[in-house]
């Protein structure tokens, strides 16, 4: 298999997430960590791995989301796909950010156990845990003589629901699993992990792609420890906001109704133009994709509050997420979209004796498809921005489109397009 397989090539960086976000528009307590980041790669590594390992420790947040109001809770899991020397190592930070809170309240899961170990260990810390690997053959080596178990309780720990053991002597059901997993490994790791794309646990499984390899780097002979401060105060402000949760009454999350519509919206126009590129079994990602973005919103508002501002007395009243908030957790899963859209390309040929290239897809098609039918020059900038697209490239497409009979001048500064 070749791992060197390529991934979208967008212009302009586009598929890099965190250089599309200001370090100052991040919450405070990871900001200094997000600059031990050296490369475009390593910023989208490092604030995935951040915001899956502060997920895993925010015991009584949650969510409704859907027609019946279930409870979601920050829980993400991710898999951080690249070939060597990638900078996929810079995850493990996120390991080191949640040490105080597994010392005091065992919260780790080793990913080289048995089932019924991983089992057992969950069932012991109530449900809650977090399996962080470096090597994704760790995890699809043991797991190889119960992958169906595993990929069976991952699937479900992603949506909350129990997860249930029937023995001979031993019956036991986990009600409600908030279960965080990061794994960086290569592709065919990943792939062993997630061998098909009708299996349940890819449209479940936020994938980041990185195919940059990192050049070598000062630091790397730099005395040991450089970056031991910035990550201990890291993790002592996680840890103390964990102990301020685990004593609070349960609090519900909410986006606004205005961050509600926009996201709706936004995903019901997205849903088609993406379908029509990549066929229909990529819908599940769509529809999985809002309850991602939902934990994004959730996490980072979160990792915002100071205990003077955390509503301890009775978690009556919902917190609510800031628009700069909802504008980051979106931007996070419209990249993560394109991201899985690659993985998806790759499943699909990886039948063949070599991944093939992967063509982009066409992001000016999506750009066009969520403009409504008349538009200004600043709807356009606007919506560009939640893509990650700046707008010296959304101007210059707008000339294309033009250019293309796709798109007719109304007036300055206003346009409408053709059917």
């Amino acid at each position: 298999m070749n791992e060197n397989f390529i991934t979208p090539a967008m212009e302009d960086n586009d598929l890099h997430i965190a250089t599309h976000i200001d370090n100052a528009d991040l919450p405070a307590i990871i900001q200094p960590v997000m600059s031990l980041a050296q490369s475009d790669a390593e910023k989208d590594i490092l604030l995935l791995s951040l915001l899956t390992a502060a997920g895993s420790c925010m015991p009584n947040l949650y969510f409704r989301y859907g027609l019946t109001g279930k409870r979601y809770y920050p829980n993400l899991q991710c898999f951080v796909v690249g070939s060597a020397a990638s900078g996929k190592g810079i995850a493990n930070l996120a390991l080191e950010l949640v040490r105080p809170v597994d010392e005091a309240a065992p919260l780790v899961i080793a990913g080289d156990s048995s089932y019924a170990g991983f089992y057992r260990q969950l069932e012991r810390q109530n449900g809650r845990g977090y399996i962080h690997e470096s090597e994704g053959s760790v995890i699809t080596d043991v797991w190889r003589s119960s992958v169906t178990n595993y990929n069976t309780a991952l699937r479900k720990a992603a949506e909350h629901e129990p997860i249930t053991r029937n023995r001979a002597n031993d019956t036991s059901s986990i009600a409600c699993p908030q279960l965080s997993v990061l794994l960086t490994g290569t592709f065919s790791q990943y792939r062993a992990l997630v061998p098909s794309i009708e299996n349940g646990y890819f449209s479940r499984l936020l994938t980041l792609i990185v195919n940059d390899q990192q050049p070598f780097s000062s630091r790397y002979v730099e005395p040991a420890g450089t970056s031991g401060s910035v990550m201990a105060k890291a993790a002592a402000g996680l840890y103390g906001l964990c102990k301020q949760l685990y004593a609070s009454h349960p609090i519900e999350f909410s986006l606004t109704p205005e961050q509600r519509s926009r996201l709706g919206q936004h995903l019901e126009h997205a849903y088609p133009a993406l379908i029509s590129q990549l066929g229909g079994n990529f819908h599940s990602v769509i529809l999985r994709m809002a309850v991602h973005i939902y934990r994004f919103a959730l996490i980072l508002t979160a990792l915002r509050f100071h205990k003077s501002q955390w509503p301890m007395a009775n978690g009556q009243q919902p917190i609510t997420c800031s628009d700069l908030d909802y504008a980051t957790a979106e931007l996070i899963g419209n990249k993560l979209i394109l991201h899985m859209a690659a993985a998806y390309r790759m499943i699909k040929g990886a039948d063949q004796l070599s991944v093939p290239k992967i063509e982009p897809l066409d992001q000016r098609k999506m750009l066009l498809s969520l403009l409504p039918a008349e538009f200004e020059s600043k709807t356009l900038v606007a919506e560009a921005a939640t893509q990650g697209i700046s707008r010296a490239t959304a101007l210059r497409w707008n000339d294309e489109w033009q250019t293309q009979g796709l798109v007719q001048k109304i007036k300055y500064g206003a346009y409408k397009k053709i059917a």
